[in-house]
Parts: C-alpha cells; structure tokens; sequence
C-alpha cells in the first residue's frame, strides 16, 4: 500500500465544490471516480481543503492511498486521462506513510481577482468578482496592511462555524492592479498559517467595502476588535477565488 502526494489544478465552476456529493459533481468524486476505473479499488481522496462550490485552484494538494503499482508518472498521466479537461494533476509522487494534506500544511497561499469599473471584460465573469464601479485602491492597500499579524479572525469566520480557536497568523496580504483592454484588475494575495471558512472571502468583501468607500481603511481594527461576523464586509463571491499553493515543512 503506497500512500500518494499530489498537486492538482481545476476550473470549479462546473463543481458542487470538493466534497464529496450524491446528487453533484465535485472534484473529489471525479477523482474517486478516475482511480475507481484505474485500479478497480474505492479510493478516498484527501485534500488540503475543503474548496467551496466555483472556487478554483492552481495548487490543491490531494493525497491517497493505493495497492496499485503503477510507476508514478504513469499514474498521473492515466488519472488525467479519466478525469475532466477543466482538472488536472500536474505532479504525482509517493509520499511518506504517515502524510497527511490537512495536518502537516505549514502554511495555504489564496488569491483573489477583482475586476472593478464601468469596463469589464465578460470573459472573466467565472474567474473574477465583476464590481461594477471603481474601488479606491490605495485605500485598499492601506486596509489590507491591518490584517498582517497574528489576530483573532473570528470577525471573519463564516458564522456557525466549529473550530478550536479562530486565532491565525497572516504572513502577507498584498493587492496589485494591472489593466487590460480598459479594464481594471485587482489582484489580492494571502499568505497565512491556516484560514477560517470563508476568511478570505470576507476579508476581500470588508477590502472592497474601503474600495467603494463604504467604511474607512482604519475600520479594519476595530472590525477585528469586535470578533463579531456582523461587524465585517460581505462576503465575496465564489469565483474570484483560487487556491495558489500549500507548503509543507519538508518542501525544499
């Protein structure tokens, strides 16, 4: 029995998110779904998250385990073959016995595309939160810096949501603009220890608030303070998301 480590990439919009469901598609049955055909054994596929329904990734970690002994690459390549044209695993290797995608992750880099004014590209309606007026974007960065640190996120946790503490440590948050065609892209990148459901989406919901100049930069603290959900932003569409990396303590 060979315990495996992967790093895949999908377009979610078509999917239920990654967990498992009866009645919708999601990225974790098509997996199960390919190896079930593969190797003829009902596999259950880890993740390093639980991705929401429309949220992307560029670098989900996956891991399983098979007594198939097919070499890696070949492995890869056959998962690939039986899987979506809209996912795909870009590396497949045999991890240690003992890994686990969930609790050895050191760290999770998220992003977040904003596509914001009166010119929009529709193409980007799946892969980018379309927000129909100009943000403020120095307003923005000025926002973004308070969520820096160690702090109790619980202002931004989803609520009814169960978990030890809500306590995380946010390495990096920087937002970039770029525009093409006319139309303006905002690009916010995250880097945290671990993350509270839905964090990222409500923290980029409070960033566009300051944006539209709903609230001030400096109201960030004490929305923090408050460590009352009600107290945050809205919560930003599915689409814009994308899970970027996870890091591991044994990655070189």
């Amino acid at each position: 029995m060979r315990n495996f480590k992967g790093i895949l990439a999908y377009d979610g919009s078509k999917y239920a998110g990654w967990q498992l469901q009866v009645e919708h598609p999601t990225i974790q049955g098509k997996l199960e779904q390919a190896l079930l055909k593969i190797t003829g054994e009902e596999i259950r596929v880890l993740s390093s998250g639980r991705t929401d329904s429309g949220v992307h990734a560029h670098g989900q970690v996956i891991s399983f385990r098979t007594e198939n002994d097919l070499a890696e690459d070949i492995l890869c390549r056959a998962i690939n073959a039986q899987t979506p044209f809209d996912m795909f695993l870009r590396n497949l290797e045999v991890a240690a016995e003992d890994f686990h995608p969930i609790r050895d992750a050191t760290s999770k880099h998220y992003r977040y595309l904003i596509q914001s004014g009166p010119v929009q590209n529709p193409l980007a309606l799946k892969f980018a939160w379309l927000f129909p007026t100009a943000l403020d974007f120095p307003a923005m960065q000025q926002a973004a810096q308070h969520f820096v640190g160690r702090h109790d996120f619980a202002s931004f946790e989803a609520a009814g949501s169960d978990r030890k503490t809500s306590v995380r440590h946010v390495t990096e948050l920087t937002l970039s603009s770029s525009a093409e065609h006319q139309a303006t892209t905002i690009q916010v990148d995250i880097r945290a220890d671990g993350f509270l459901y839905n964090m990222v989406r409500n923290i980029v919901g409070s960033l566009v608030e300051v944006g539209a100049g709903k609230r001030a930069p400096d109201s960030i603290v004490e929305v923090l303070t408050a460590l009352d959900r009600r107290q945050a932003g809205m919560t930003a569409p599915a689409q814009g998301l994308y899970l970027m990396h996870v890091e591991y303590a044994d990655d070189t």
